[in-house]
């Protein structure tokens, strides 16, 4: 027997050991020890190797815009989009483009290799839509791109958003997208999460709002998304993004929401990085930090991801295509410190984003699709505190990234030199 590829020595998340015999873009074969020939030998010895990280929420049509035409001054998300609506007319296909897959090649260097990106449709020209699926196109052979219909300026509250919306999706858009918060009443709010949810189920196509992003404890769009996900049969297939108001939401509503939101088995894809940047700009103190309730959700069987958001863009001036960063500040903001729960927010970038969207080619058994990433650590919570390096990134059968192991040779005085190893092989 011989392979194209085996990834040998490696420590799978649930602390198994095996080789991984890859022949063209399927996993062929997962052993303790496999003494076959390969094409290629990738050296995990001790290496955590994964499935690949997945990002359900982000915003590429905008990432690694920062400073163009200004920084936003306040921090806020409304200023964010304020700032989003003065870069729209600057924008050109070539500069969306270019930038989207300068990113995509940051997030494969990552081991990212799936996104959920999010495109404005508030623009006639429609032209961060075109931009974007052309970059799908570009892209596919070594990364999954889902693209959200996303009117960015409010579905009801920008006069050409409805029209553009199906457009886009028309033209290929993967996934219907929306603001109900932005509206300017919270009944126009409500209305859209209807006809947005109608418009999916009518093209059997996955939903994915931005519901409740914001402060307010009195915002109710979560309610209102659950109750059409159960109305119009969509159990499973339909995500609320950041949920944020949730934080500051009574705690006698929520023990009536939560339920209703794991009985229509609608998923939660908090964003940390940018929640808590974001959020509570208008507290003082005590001051809220606008995580959604993410341990109480899990608690209840809700499928709960991680997403990015945004990179270098209007509404965040940091962020570097790392999901370990993500996971890593969602543990701590969730309080999420014990081993178990750690492991979990690991698999909240991996596994759990890649159901959230329906990506069932992706997992490290055999016959799935052979995309994985090497990492220098020992296990999940390893690579959560160490936001460790990837050693190698296999897309498709496909070697796509490598980079050595950085260990650090320590010559101190009155003392031993010895090599210095970040993580316990």
């Amino acid at each position: 027997m011989s392979f194209d590829l085996i990834v040998k020595g490696g420590v799978l998340p649930d602390g198994t050991r095996a080789d991984i015999g890859i022949t063209g873009e399927k996993i062929a074969a997962m052993e303790p020890s496999l003494s076959a020939e390969a094409g290629k030998i990738v050296d995990a010895e001790n290496c955590l190797v994964s499935p690949p990280f997945v990002d359900p929420h982000f915003h590429m049509d905008a990432t690694l815009s920062y400073g163009i035409p200004r920084i936003n001054a306040s921090g806020t998300l409304l200023e964010g989009i304020s700032l989003w609506g003065e870069l729209k007319p600057l924008l050109t296909h070539e500069a969306v483009k270019e930038r989207a897959l300068r990113y995509c090649d940051w997030a494969v260097s990552m081991g990212l290799l799936a996104i959920r990106t999010h495109v404005d449709t508030c623009d006639e020209r429609l032209l961060a839509v075109e931009a974007l699926l052309d970059v799908k196109k570009t892209v596919a052979p070594y990364l999954d791109l889902q693209l959200v219909a996303f009117p960015q300026d409010g579905f009801y509250r920008d006069p050409t958003a409805r029209q553009n919306t199906i457009r886009a999706l028309e033209k290929g858009v993967d996934v219907v997208g929306g603001i109900p918060h932005f509206e300017r009443t919270m009944d126009d709010g409500r209305r859209s999460v209807t006809e947005l949810c109608e418009i999916a189920a009518q093209r059997g196509l996955l939903v994915d709002l931005h519901c409740d992003e914001t402060d307010d404890p009195l915002s109710r769009h979560i309610e209102q998304l659950a109750y059409e996900a159960q109305r119009l049969g969509m159990q499973g297939r339909v995500a609320g993004s950041h949920l944020t108001s949730m934080h500051s939401m009574d705690n006698y509503y929520v023990s009536k929401l939560l339920p209703m939101i794991a009985e229509a088995e609608v998923s939660a894809i908090p964003n940390p990085l940018i929640n808590v940047m974001l959020q509570g700009r208008h507290d003082t103190f005590p001051k809220r930090r606008g995580l959604t309730r993410v341990k109480e959700m899990l608690a209840l069987g809700i499928e709960v991801g991680w997403g990015q958001d945004c990179v270098l863009d209007p509404w965040y001036s940091l962020g570097t295509a790392d999901m370990l960063d993500v996971a890593f500040m969602g543990l701590h903001v969730a309080q999420m410190s014990h081993p178990a729960e750690m492991a979990k927010c690991f698999e909240m970038v991996t596994g759990a984003n890649a159901r959230i969207m329906h990506l069932d080619h992706l997992g490290l058994t055999v016959g799935k699709r052979a995309s994985l990433v090497v990492l220098d650590a020992g296990n999940p919570v390893e690579a959560l505190r160490l936001r460790a390096e990837r050693v190698a990134v296999v897309s498709r059968g496909k070697v796509v990234a490598e980079r050595p192991r950085r260990d650090t040779i320590l010559d101190l005085p009155g003392r031993p030199k010895t090599v210095n190893r970040r993580h316990q092989r």
